[in-house]
């Protein structure tokens, strides 16, 4: 089983977007994959067609113990099963704040799964607050999507940073394992200039497919679906198609 927090502080990198079609693109490939909404904001759960009135459990139930796990998943398909969130999570920072142990809350509840999914993905809030912290405590990856633009590599240092310090004191399997480069457009001088750079400062970090700009990516979300079900043949299908094909190489399999 292989746990892969993708986060970024900033908004807007396409986090929620490759967590969705990561996850169902590795389902296509006949893996078991759980997705878990770390973010009050749900965009994850919204973009999977999933409203906050129709739900029961949340995270937010599993994180303050009032039910198990394995009683708040919803099924989506054969292969992806995921946990929601909803806007009840967005004043739980506070209220968990004297919780003993509130860093491994989410680690805690998923040693109560009742099976192991092949990977378990996590939408960490674009922050680096105490949900942020829960999952990469529970993490053996950190993916990082980040735009393929001027400002992309502003504000990573203290992404690492927080990294680095939940590997010495909370998690020391966690790692660094993949930055995903998002919204490329390759005709643009600077777009490719931004990937050298990205290239140069996560040294062999940055995977080899890029995520091109490309609006059925942006129109999925809006029909509840992941982009192999919305648009299979656009460019988002192939460069995600193509990227979990890394994905899984570096997981040590082939596809």
């Amino acid at each position: 089983m292989k746990i892969i927090a993708f986060a970024n502080q900033k908004g807007g990198v396409g986090k929620t977007t490759s967590v969705i079609n990561c996850g169902s693109g590795l389902a296509k490939q006949g893996k078991k994959v759980l997705l878990i909404d770390l973010d009050p904001q749900a965009h994850l759960t919204l973009s999977l067609g999933i409203a906050n009135h129709e739900l029961e459990t949340t995270i937010y139930d599993v994180l303050k113990g009032h039910v198990l796990i394995n009683n708040a998943l919803l099924d989506l398909t054969d292969n992806i099963q995921l946990l929601p969130s909803s806007i009840d999570l967005s004043a739980a920072e506070m209220e968990f704040a004297g919780e003993p142990g509130r860093e491994y809350l989410l680690k805690n509840a998923l040693k109560k799964l009742n099976h192991a999914p092949d990977y378990i993905l996590i939408d960490c809030p674009p922050s680096l607050g105490l949900f942020t912290i829960n999952g990469l405590a529970a993490a053996d990856d950190v993916y990082i999507p980040l735009q393929t633009e001027y400002l992309a590599l502003h504000g990573t240092g203290q992404l690492i940073q927080v990294v680095d310090v939940v590997q010495e004191r909370l998690n020391d399997r966690l790692k660094v394992a993949g930055v995903i480069g998002t919204l490329y457009d390759g005709r643009k001088t600077l777009n490719r200039e931004v990937v050298e750079r990205l290239r140069e400062h996560f040294k062999g970090k940055l995977f080899n497919t890029l995520i091109r700009t490309n609006v059925s990516l942006a129109e999925a979300p809006s029909y509840g679906q992941d982009i192999f079900t919305y648009k299979p043949d656009s460019a988002g299908a192939a460069d995600y198609q193509a990227l979990v094909g890394e994905i899984l190489e570096r997981s040590g399999e082939s596809e």
